[in-house]
């Protein structure tokens, strides 16, 4: 039951572009306070939206292929919901990762760049490729992913300087809604909003 709850849910704004995720125990709380609807996403109406009284209507006719998604209360029992569009906001999602130790980490997959083994965050360092002591900034393209023995080993010397090579070239990660997030915790229901077919998209007129 508390793994479903914390389960991720794909948060539309109210032009249906995904914005960011939350737990299904966030996109409950906005669905019963009525700041968001669930988007259905299996049947025949695939896309109808919900509010809180037709998603229990619906969740108490929901079909045995999804049971196990079911949270009970007291009273109901209720779908956990995939997807839910905001009922107000429509801001445009915003465009820049913030820097940070954990999403260096994320953009480099916990992988130290020098030598191509994965750690887990307690054994990872960030690295400046160029030495802050020889002018290297604290940014996106010179901070990289280490362990600590590759850390200690390059010290406050370029990488060429003791024989190092960069695994990747460190780059500005591109924003999307699902930074950070555990590919396997990826609902392939979310795919069309994510990553939508162009040629299936038409414009309305």
């Amino acid at each position: 039951m508390e793994m479903l709850l914390e389960r991720p849910v794909l948060v539309l704004n109210r032009l249906w572009q995904p914005v960011h995720t939350c737990s299904v125990k966030r996109a409950l709380k906005l669905l019963c306070l009525g700041h968001a609807q669930v988007v259905q996403t299996e049947g025949e109406s695939r896309y109808q939206t919900h509010d809180i009284g037709s998603w229990v209507e619906y969740s108490g006719e929901a079909p045995s292929s999804i049971a196990a998604d079911l949270i009970h209360s007291v009273k109901v029992a209720l779908c956990a919901p995939k997807i839910i569009v905001l009922a107000i906001y429509d801001r445009i999602p915003r465009k820049e990762v913030k820097f940070t130790r954990q999403n260096v980490f994320l953009r480099d997959k916990h992988t130290c760049q020098y030598c191509a083994k994965v750690f887990i965050e307690r054994e990872l360092n960030l690295d400046h490729v160029h030495p802050r002591g020889k002018g290297g900034k604290t940014c996106w393209e010179n901070i990289v992913t280490s362990c600590i023995p590759c850390n200690t080993r390059k010290a406050n010397r370029l990488p060429r300087e003791v024989g190092m090579r960069l695994l990747n070239e460190p780059r500005v990660p591109k924003w999307r809604p699902l930074f950070g997030l555990k590919e396997q915790a990826s609902e392939q229901a979310w795919q069309e909003f994510i990553s939508p077919d162009r040629q299936k998209v038409s414009i309305a007129l």
